[in-house]
């Protein structure tokens, strides 16, 4: 089993916390989120982590044991930057990382446990890490359903209340060689902008759309994603034994 980090882009809401640096380079209690990932795999027994590497590519070569870059990065999403490493996602049972989260390895090796050909890890709960985030906790949550079986069966929608949200995707999820080639055949039929533009959640959307069943794997347990600068405050102590949820 392979593990991908997509670190490809500039982190533009954190301001100017990431003019010199990608935002997979900013610490959580001294050790860089790549680190966190790094390590999280590595205590889950993945063979060999790969980074996707974009804006600043040349901070991230004393990461990882192999790298994958997207020379687009500046004009595309994280699907983009998934699709760079086509060549590990065709071949091996791949564990894919956002590069602005940090998680603990049990996150890790429940979804190597899934025998989904996609599985996406969430938090249940996921209202009161948001109510520390945001003033309004939906102004950031998307729609998260889940059937009685645990398969995923909505994601990413605008909700109009909470009982749409059963969870939160924390950027961390596994797919197959079969899983990549159902994500290859909903993005064959796509426009190159749209392509270009789409982000994980929306491909999810799409593929459930399309019928494909994707495992949603709950964790409970420290994690978090540092997307706006208060993120680096309210995380400080993950480290040392301070929940994040």
């Amino acid at each position: 089993m392979k593990g991908i980090v997509l670190a490809a882009g500039r982190g533009s809401r954190m301001g100017g916390h990431c003019e010199e640096l990608p935002k997979c380079l900013l610490e959580v209690d001294g050790r860089p989120l790549i680190q966190w990932q790094l390590d999280a795999m590595e205590a889950a027994e993945i063979e060999e982590v790969a980074i996707v590497t974009g804006f600043r590519a040349d901070l991230l070569d004393d990461f990882g044991t192999h790298g994958f870059e997207n020379q687009r990065w500046a004009e595309t999403h994280s699907v983009m930057s998934l699709a760079c490493a086509a060549d590990w996602l065709e071949r091996s049972v791949c564990i894919v990382s956002y590069g602005d989260v940090f998680y603990e390895p049990h996150a890790v090796r429940a979804l190597a446990e899934s025998d989904a050909e996609i599985a996406l890890a969430f938090d249940p709960a996921w209202r009161s890490l948001w109510e520390k985030r945001f003033a309004d906790p939906l102004d950031d949550a998307e729609s998260f359903r889940v059937d009685s079986d645990g398969n995923l069966i909505e994601i990413g929608r605008r909700p109009h209340c909470a009982d749409e949200i059963q969870g939160q995707p924390m950027g961390l999820l596994r797919t197959t060689p079969t899983g990549w080639c159902a994500i290859e055949h909903i993005l064959e039929r796509l426009p190159g902008e749209e392509r270009d533009r789409m982000a994980l959640t929306s491909l999810l959307g799409r593929l459930i759309e399309a019928g494909v069943r994707i495992d949603a794997v709950p964790y409970r347990g420290r994690w978090g994603e540092i997307d706006q600068p208060s993120d680096l405050i309210l995380y400080r102590g993950a480290a040392t034994g301070a929940a994040a949820n």
